[in-house]
């Protein structure tokens, strides 16, 4: 049972591992459906599993399995709230450009430098969520139009390109930037979140995939664990609200750092 599964498309996981990595996926989806932020307990769970130290196949796969949550999230956030679709979409796009290059510059970087980047991300927005004020209340557009348009683009750029070279925390960087800088109501922030983050996924799936760094077994696998945790997720929403989420979220994250960084320590 615990043997390597020496399937194509998996890296010779074992059956235990490979139910590890769609718990997570599915853990990742039921996050970011709520507050973003998934690929903090994605990501991580499979730089820690995925043997070879070939931290890009990780990130490649790792694209799969987010591209079907954040879609499935989207979706449902489309039905409930109001998105302005013309800003959204064109944060999106320059969101997909900025993700494209960011993957392309991962691709070239060594696996160890990939390693301290995510493990300075964990820390960074894990810090971030445990202080994160409640804002968004209500919409309170802190620019005039054309000025708005043109904070989200730059921000979809920036955080774009962070999606493609790493990822972790992208959602929740969305969110940030649209409550805190343009001043979206959370619901209005997290729907927009959620088309932007779309398009950086597969921004970083247009060169992944043509270099061949998707293990396509895997990533099928943790996409529909990750789609049912994204269901999950918006039910747990509604029942039991954020905050029970955001306790859960943090101690996941604390869980992440302490592991990856003593496999960093060990030098595995």
């Amino acid at each position: 049972m615990l043997d390597a599964l020496n399937w194509p498309g998996f890296a010779d996981l074992s059956l235990a591992g490979l139910l590890f990595l769609c718990a997570a996926a599915f853990l990742a989806g039921a996050v970011d459906a709520i507050v973003g932020g998934g690929g903090l307990v994605q990501l991580p769970a499979m730089l820690l599993l995925l043997p070879g130290g070939e931290v890009i196949y990780s990130l490649a796969t790792n694209k799969v399995a987010a591209i079907a949550g954040t879609a499935a999230a989207a979706r449902t956030y489309a039905k409930r709230t109001p998105i302005d679709w013309s800003a959204a979409l064109s944060m999106a796009l320059v969101a997909l450009l900025g993700s494209l290059g960011g993957a392309m510059l991962a691709n070239a970087l060594p696996s160890h430098v990939l390693n301290i980047i995510v493990l300075v991300a964990l820390v960074a927005v894990g810090l971030y969520t445990w202080r994160k004020p409640d804002l968004g209340s209500v919409d309170a557009p802190r620019f005039q139009r054309r000025v708005q348009l043109l904070v989200m683009l730059a921000g979809g750029a920036v955080i774009g390109f962070w999606d493609g070279i790493a990822g972790p925390g992208t959602g929740s960087f969305l969110v940030f930037l649209l409550v805190g800088l343009v001043g979206f109501a959370f619901l209005t922030a997290s729907a927009t979140a959620k088309v932007v983050n779309v398009a950086t996924n597969l921004g970083a799936l247009i060169f992944f995939i043509p270099a061949g760094k998707v293990l396509w077994g895997l990533g099928i696998l943790m996409a529909l664990s990750n789609i049912a945790g994204s269901v999950l997720g918006a039910m747990l929403a509604a029942r039991r609200g954020s905050g029970f989420v955001r306790r859960v979220f943090l101690t996941v994250v604390v869980g992440l750092v302490v592991s990856l960084g003593w496999k960093m320590a060990a030098g595995a």
